[in-house]
């Protein structure tokens, strides 16, 4: 299981690294931040898409450690059910294009131009090439060296993305995300319930995730991560106070009314605060924020600190 679940996380991490540098790269300015906020769009379908399914399929097996298909249980077939985006996944990839910019530093500057017209809706695509080739000519190869500076060996802006990377995770967001049937049931609601009121966090999730891509190239980034900060520290703070009041029974937390329903208030109110503001404009902050010199090396080390926070 921890093999291919590391073959597997090889996988995502790819994708983690590569999305929002391609975005930056193919976006246009006025609609950069939104486009950004994408791929934090498209982990919380993910997520409601994999919780939906675990709904169904232990629904239909009548629990998820119940035998379902071909003498298998549920919670392999929950596994064996991240094939389908997977494939998904590896077929679209098929029918994007390489960024603009990868094509004019290969000396392909009629595809270039053709991507630039055809995806971005730049009518000058020369003098977009020509500010394409100019920024080229001032840069290097990158490499890991790129982001050595003068604070703690590296740039500050280099710290800058590792925190918020790092941060984005340390604000216990994945309480939430990994472990809400868990959360749910302690709460008093049984297997099945629990299953289907994570559904319904997670589709929170996704709503407030559309609010920010609406408000995030008009309100700032800045203001709605100090907002979100606040509003994440008050519903975790309310959640602590009501698991506070648990009793153990049989090895596992047990809530009792009102403190159950608090719990699922507070929890519900930190997923809007998280979706609507640090989870998808830490990854626009890392496709934009850094010098195009060093953008695909510094994005990949910030997200690497992200699935290390993760862990």
């Amino acid at each position: 299981l921890i093999l291919w679940r590391t073959l597997g996380g090889l996988g995502v991490g790819a994708a983690s690294v590569i999305a929002p540098a391609y975005i930056a790269e193919v976006a246009p300015a006025n609609v950069r931040g939104r486009l950004g906020s994408l791929q934090q769009l498209a982990i919380v379908l993910g997520i409601f898409a994999a919780l939906l399914n675990d709904a169904l399929l232990a629904d239909v097996a009548g629990g998820a450690a119940e035998m379902l298909w071909f003498g298998q249980e549920a919670w392999r077939w929950m596994f064996l059910a991240e094939a389908v985006p997977a494939l998904l996944y590896g077929v679209f990839a098929l029918t994007i294009p390489e960024s603009p910019r990868f094509l004019v530093d290969a000396g392909r500057a009629k595809e270039a131009a053709n991507v630039l017209r055809s995806y971005t809706g730049i009518k000058d695509t020369a003098a977009k090439i020509t500010e394409i080739r100019k920024s080229l000519s001032r840069e290097s190869n990158e490499s890991l060296r790129d982001l050595r500076g003068d604070s703690l060996g590296l740039k500050p802006i280099v710290w800058v993305g590792i925190l918020l990377a790092v941060f984005q995770q340390f604000v216990g967001i994945n309480v939430i995300f990994y472990y809400s049937t868990t959360l749910w049931r302690s709460v008093g609601f049984p297997e099945s319930q629990a299953l289907l009121t994570s559904v319904i966090t997670s589709i929170t999730n996704v709503v407030v995730t559309i609010v920010a891509i609406l408000l995030v190239d008009k309100v700032g980034r800045r203001p709605m991560l100090l907002t979100g900060s606040l509003g994440m520290a008050v519903t975790l703070a309310t959640m602590a106070l009501a698991f506070s009041q648990a009793t153990i029974v049989d090895g596992e937390a047990q809530l009792d009314q009102p403190w159950g329903a608090i719990a699922l208030v507070a929890a519900n109110g930190f997923v809007v605060f998280f979706g609507a503001t640090w989870g998808p404009i830490m990854w626009v902050m890392l496709g934009e924020m850094f010098p195009n010199r060093i953008r695909a090396t510094a994005v990949s080390v910030a997200s690497a600190f992200n699935w290390l926070a993760n862990f």
